[in-house]
């Protein structure tokens, strides 16, 4: 099938990459034209705007940033809506609002088009490897269409509601995940004055009952940049994680809904990328927070 990758940023250039491991033919577009030439060299074809790429697809699946980039994508002069839609499945991963989500969907689908929501769980990993966690929303048969594509990237497909369902769970996984980066680092504050060496630390935390999955993955590496040695290649974004949290707050704002434990925690990711860690890895929520501490006894 010739599918096009919507935005190659870490999470869409992983899933490219996966497409083209299982035999589509791939093609791609991004803002950033230097983001697509691992992909162009790895064989995907490089189209010059969103029209363009979904005109020569049959199917799209689209990874962008935020809600303003998602706007700017679709319905900009050379977007998504100028293209000719009739026909064509458009697959939307990205993690926004579910209102952006709903508006979109229904653009695309009054255009003759079908449209599913596909926010998804996991990190570049998982993507490279085809074990997403897919959180659907759309209608049955458009669903239906675009299962053999989400075969090939998900090891777990949920086809959770209609458009907007799917963009309302992935802020509500997201957020306990995120809340735990940054209290983690307070754990891990509280806990300087024993002086146990890093790794010790986090294998004795990642064996209670308040730990979640994604420390599988990411104490041992927790555990050495604790230990001064530098993150390396990020998983989560942290400014990624901060728009995430950011967007859960905002969505629950228009639900007349407060989240008082996330929004202390938006706090802190705030902070953490005005210090320049934005690029880095979302664990370092919880490297900065004790490197940041003076931990002692009062005076």
């Amino acid at each position: 099938m010739k599918v096009g990758v919507c935005g190659t940023g870490r999470m869409g250039s992983s899933i490219a990459q996966r497409l083209i491991a299982v035999g589509h033919e791939v093609s791609v577009w991004n803002r950033n034209r230097a983001k697509t030439e691992p992909l162009v060299e790895a064989g995907a074809r490089l189209f010059a705007t969103p029209a363009a790429l979904i005109d020569g697809c049959e199917a799209v699946i689209v990874m962008l940033l935020n809600d303003a980039a998602s706007e700017a994508v679709y319905r900009g002069p050379d977007g998504i809506l100028q293209a000719k839609l009739a026909g064509k499945l458009v697959v939307d991963m990205s993690t926004v609002r579910p209102d952006t989500m709903r508006t979109l969907g229904a653009a695309v689908t009054e255009r003759d088009a079908a449209f599913v929501e596909s926010p998804v769980g996991g990190s570049t990993g998982p993507a490279r490897e085809g074990k997403l966690f897919a959180l659907v929303g759309g209608e049955n048969a458009d669903v239906a269409r675009a299962m053999p594509i989400l075969d090939k990237l998900c090891r777990r497909i949920e086809h959770v509601g209609p458009l907007g369902s799917g963009a309302t769970l992935k802020l509500a996984i997201n957020l306990p995940l995120l809340v735990y980066w940054q209290a983690l680092g307070e754990s891990l504050t509280i806990c300087k004055p024993l002086n146990l060496p890093a790794d010790r630390l986090i294998d004795i935390l990642s064996d209670t009952a308040g730990t979640p999955t994604a420390m599988k993955g990411r104490g041992a590496v927790i555990a050495k940049v604790l230990g001064g040695q530098p993150l390396g290649e990020p998983a989560f974004g942290l400014s990624a994680a901060k728009k995430d949290l950011a967007t859960a707050v905002q969505f629950a704002a228009s639900l007349h809904a407060e989240l008082p434990v996330a929004a202390s925690a938006l706090t802190c990711f705030e902070e953490a990328e005005a210090a320049g860690l934005g690029e880095a890895d979302a664990t370092a929520a919880s490297t900065r927070w004790p490197q940041r501490q003076q931990v002692g006894p009062k005076q």
